[in-house]
């Protein structure tokens, strides 16, 4: 073979391997998602998984998140199923856990299912004598109070819903002099829908109103006569109905059928979504609903539109999971994760020291402060649904 066409080979050869060794040497990480995509409720986990997507799409087209050896990876967004079911979330974060390249997990949708995963992990950090899970977890939608303080490896992305309440009816008894008696709709069998409705029983008492009685029923519920009856009765100014979209529309199509016209209407934080519209709108005219997540900001609308363009609509839910990827990227560059099956150990333990030192994270509405219990206090607002869609009333 002559010098020249040796030299010919070599510059072919090295044109087709050239991309492939690139290939081979583009460096990822895997973030992990699980919630509820099976059932009533499994819009929650679509909707996150939508949006844990596109923010990581965002974040790649900016170059993606530096590692500590100065190489760049591409996020990679690995989502699974839990079915909103206590046995299978348990499931589902070991199976996540035990691989090579999962350094966190966001998630969950449901309460149910974040209680007892959380229980699972281990309790204090560093504890020798305690054989948990050495995993940190990022939640980002399961909201019933208090849920991080089980573990130091659980972090939560959630509104505190007592500050959103009692700043809702401040709000509204300083604004409705009108309004002096509540009636209290729940559905019994959901963490969420449970613990809040105590929580909202109780503000509204504090607030100077009248609890007259409640009204319960079940997630997987198709029929509310008798509970709309028992609303009839008692006549109250205020109905609050402490529920997620598909009971919310069953039994506000039902006070529509039977004319039960309260003077006002509250909704559950979950149920400021679009599926409430979409059930629904007519029938929930003029409900107001504490949310932290409107496209009110930049940030919010850029958010909101990304979510648009793969068919998703964004809430306060699916809005966190968005804000966990934003901080995560941030917590694996100052950190200095490094992403290699070796250093997995000390990855997640950098991962969880990382969101351990937080003061303070960018959220869609504005700064999220984070306290020494892992939890957030979120930027919040009120929404009431106008002519079928959510329109922002009041910014506290």
């Amino acid at each position: 073979m002559s010098q020249r066409a040796g030299l010919l080979a070599l510059a072919l050869a090295a044109a087709l391997l050239g991309p492939l060794a690139a290939q081979a040497q583009e460096r990822t990480i895997k973030i992990h998602g699980f919630g509820a995509q099976s059932g009533v409720v499994r819009i929650f986990g679509l909707n996150a998984e939508a949006a844990m997507r596109a923010a990581a799409d965002e974040i790649n087209r900016n170059g993606g998140v530096t590692l500590g050896d100065g190489a760049k990876a591409k996020l990679v967004i690995d989502y699974l199923d839990d079915r909103c079911n206590a046995e299978e979330g348990l499931n589902v974060v070991r199976r996540i856990a035990s691989q090579s390249d999962s350094i966190v997990a966001v998630g969950p949708s449901c309460s149910n299912v974040a209680e007892p995963v959380f229980g699972i992990l281990q309790k204090r950090a560093g504890d020798a004598s305690d054989s948990g899970l050495q995993f940190p977890i990022f939640t980002d939608g399961a909201a019933k109070g208090g849920l991080a303080s089980i573990s130091e490896w659980a972090f939560r992305n959630v509104p505190s819903e007592a500050a959103m309440y009692r700043s809702l009816f401040d709000w509204l008894t300083a604004t409705r002099t009108d309004v002096k008696t509540v009636w209290g709709g729940v559905e019994k069998d959901f963490a969420h829908s449970n613990a809040t409705f105590n929580v909202i029983k109780d503000l509204a008492g504090k607030s100077g109103l009248q609890v007259l009685g409640q009204s319960e029923w079940l997630l997987a519920d198709t029929s509310f006569a008798t509970q709309v009856r028992e609303m009839r009765r008692a006549n109250a100014d205020v109905v609050v109905i402490s529920a997620h979209p598909f009971t919310t529309c069953g039994v506000l199509k039902e006070m529509q059928r039977q004319g039960v016209k309260p003077k006002m209407l509250v909704g559950l934080t979950s149920s400021s979504s679009m599926e409430t519209l979409q059930g629904c709108g007519q029938a929930a005219e003029g409900m107001v609903i504490p949310t932290s997540f409107a496209p009110v900001t930049p940030e919010a609308r850029v958010a909101a539109a990304a979510m648009l363009k793969v068919n998703a609509h964004m809430d306060l839910h699916n809005a966190a999971a968005w804000e966990n990827v934003h901080t995560l990227k941030e917590v694996i560059e100052k950190q200095k994760i490094m992403g290699r099956p070796d250093t997995l150990v000390a990855d997640r333990q950098k991962m969880r020291e990382g969101l351990a030192g937080l003061k303070q994270t960018r959220g869609l509405l504005g700064p999220v402060v984070r306290g020494p219990d892992r939890e957030a206090v979120k930027p919040f607002l009120f929404v009431q649904v106008k002519a079928s869609q959510w329109a922002v009333v009041h910014q506290p």
